[in-house]
């Protein structure tokens, strides 16, 4: 499952005054309903810290870097995050933890829809329990 990821490369308009990158729905593998973003996270910190069981996500690192440890149950996966014009999709079931972030760095996420505490998971052990 891990093996399947795909970055998405976000349309990118190139000038010497600065490039212009874009987000539209067609560009996107669902619609998004919500947008949020980290910033300010120390570099000691870790976010994330669970699964979905119907939302999926984008992470975007708008500025900085920061890594994105991917856990599908089975095998665990770490991918930098440093170029504002990729993004990482998170399938539903997949655990994430966000780590190692770069001063100033800004993490966007662009999700399928609106905050649903009931569609997290939030004790690991619950999340394998899932996979069985």
């Amino acid at each position: 499952m891990l093996n399947d990821i795909q970055f998405l490369n976000f349309p990118v308009v190139e000038d010497t005054r600065g490039n212009l990158a874009f987000i539209q729905n067609d560009v996107l593998p669902f619609e998004f309903k919500r947008i949020y973003y980290l910033f300010d996270v120390p570099s000691n910190a870790f976010r994330g810290g669970h699964s979905h069981i119907n939302q999926h996500e984008i992470l975007i690192a708008l500025s900085g870097s920061f890594e994105v440890v991917l856990d599908d149950g089975f095998e665990k996966r770490t991918v930098l995050l440093n170029k504002p014009n990729i993004g990482l999709p998170i399938a539903t079931g997949i655990w994430r933890e966000l780590q190692n972030f770069s001063s100033g760095a800004v993490c966007l996420v662009i999700a399928s829809d609106v905050f649903d505490e009931s569609d997290y998971i939030r004790e690991y052990d619950a999340f394998l329990d899932s996979k069985k």
